[in-house]
C-alpha cells in the first residue's frame, strides 16, 4: 500500500526535509548570521478550510497572516524588520472583500512595527495566504536549550482560542481565536532577561514542551498553576469538552512558553504564569489538582491528521 502523508503527519514530513538538508535550523525560525548579527526569517501559509474560522472576517484572516509569522520572531526574541506577503484568491473574490484582508494586513504590521516590503499574488479555489517575516537578533531564543531547574513559565493564560473555536458571539474565548496577538515585546524582554528557551504555542503546550524536549530532560507542569477559571471548566463541560484537552492539546493562542532560571525572574517586565520546572525525568508530566501524576501526550495539531 502507498504510504500517504495524512499516515504520517507534518512533523515526521519536517524530519525529513532535515534529514536531507543540513543547512536548516531546527527552530521556530532560520537563523543566518549577518553583519554582526543575525536574520531571522520564518514563513507560515494560511488556507482559508483549515485555519480561518467561518465567523472570521476578511480584516482578520489579514491580521493573522502577520501574526502567526510574526509569532516566530518574538519565540526568537527578534525585532521585526519586514514582511512579505504571498496572496492566492478565486477569481470571481470580491475586491472590496480583498481590500479588507489588506487592510488587516496593514494594521497588524503598524501594530508590531514591521514593514510590508513585498510579496505575490496568484489564483486558487479559496483564499490562501503566505506570510514571510523578517527579524534581527544578536543571540536568538532556541527551542531546546534549557537547564535542569529551569522554571517553566508562560506569557500568558492558554487554551482560551480552543475553546473560542467552539464558541459564538463575542467574550473572551472568541476574542482569542478570531484576534490572536503575538507576544513580540515579550519576547525581546525573555531573551534580554536570561531567558534559557522558548516557543509559541501554536499547536498545543503539550506538543510545544516535546518540541522543546531533549534526551536528558523532562517537564512536570502542576494544573494548579494554570490559572483555569470556574467559567472555562463549565463552559468547557457544557460542549462536552475535556477542559485539560484544551489546554494542552489544541493550541491558537499564540502565547510563548519558555525557561528561565528562577534569580532572573524579576527581570521580566510582563504579567507572566510560572506553570513548572525543568526536571531530569526524561518525560513530559502534569501534577493534576488531585496530586496524580501523569505523562502527557505529545498529540497536537496536525495540518494533515487533524
Amino acid at each position: 500500500m502507498t504510504l500517504k502523508v495524512s499516515d504520517i503527519g507534518e512533523k515526521e514530513l519536517i524530519k525529513y526535509i532535515l534529514a536531507n538538508c543540513k543547512t536548516i535550523t531546527p527552530d521556530d525560525t532560520a537563523v543566518t548570521p549577518i553583519a554582526n548579527t543575525n536574520l531571522i526569517s520564518t514563513c507560515d501559509m494560511l488556507i482559508q478550510s483549515k485555519h480561518f474560522p467561518e465567523n472570521m472576517s476578511y480584516f482578520q484572516m489579514g491580521f493573522k497572516s502577520v501574526t502567526v509569522n510574526v509569532s516566530d520572531l518574538a519565540a526568537m526574541g527578534a525585532t521585526p524588520l519586514g514582511f512579505l506577503l504571498s496572496i492566492a484568491l478565486p477569481k470571481d473574490f470580491e475586491v472590496d472583500d480583498f481590500k479588507q484582508i489588506i487592510k488587516g494586513v496593514l494594521k497588524a504590521c503598524e501594530y508590531y512595527g514591521i514593514c510590508l516590503i513585498g510579496g505575490d499574488t496568484n489564483e486558487a479555489s479559496e483564499i490562501i495566504i503566505s506570510g514571510t517575516a523578517l527579524g534581527l537578533c544578536d543571540n536568538p531564543l532556541m527551542k531546546n536549550t534549557s537547564e535542569k531547574g529551569d522554571l517553566v513559565v508562560l506569557t500568558g493564560k492558554i487554551g482560551l482560542a480552543a475553546l473560542g473555536f467552539n464558541l459564538e458571539n463575542d467574550n473572551i474565548y472568541t476574542k482569542k481565536a478570531l484576534e490572536p496577538i503575538a507576544k513580540i515585546k515579550e519576547g525581546i524582554n525573555i531573551k534580554n532577561s536570561g531567558g534559557t528557551s522558548a516557543t509559541d504555542i501554536t499547536d498545543g503546550l503539550a506538543s510545544e514542551l516535546y518540541e522543546m524536549k531533549r534526551e536528558d530532560i523532562g517537564f512536570m507542569i502542576y494544573e494548579d498553576k494554570l490559572d483555569i477559571s470556574g467559567e472555562f471548566k463549565s463552559l468547557a463541560a457544557e460542549l462536552n469538552l475535556n477542559y485539560l484537552d484544551l489546554l494542552l492539546h489544541v493550541g491558537e493562542d499564540f502565547e510563548l512558553v519558555f525557561t528561565i532560571n528562577k534569580k532572573n525572574l524579576h527581570k521580566l517586565n510582563f504579567k507572566y504564569l510560572v506553570i513548572g520546572e525543568v526536571t531530569d525525568s526524561k518525560k513530559v508530566e502534569i501534577r493534576l489538582s488531585d496530586s496524580t501524576v501523569r505523562q502527557i501526550s505529545s498529540r497536537g495539531y496536525d495540518h494533515y491528521v487533524s
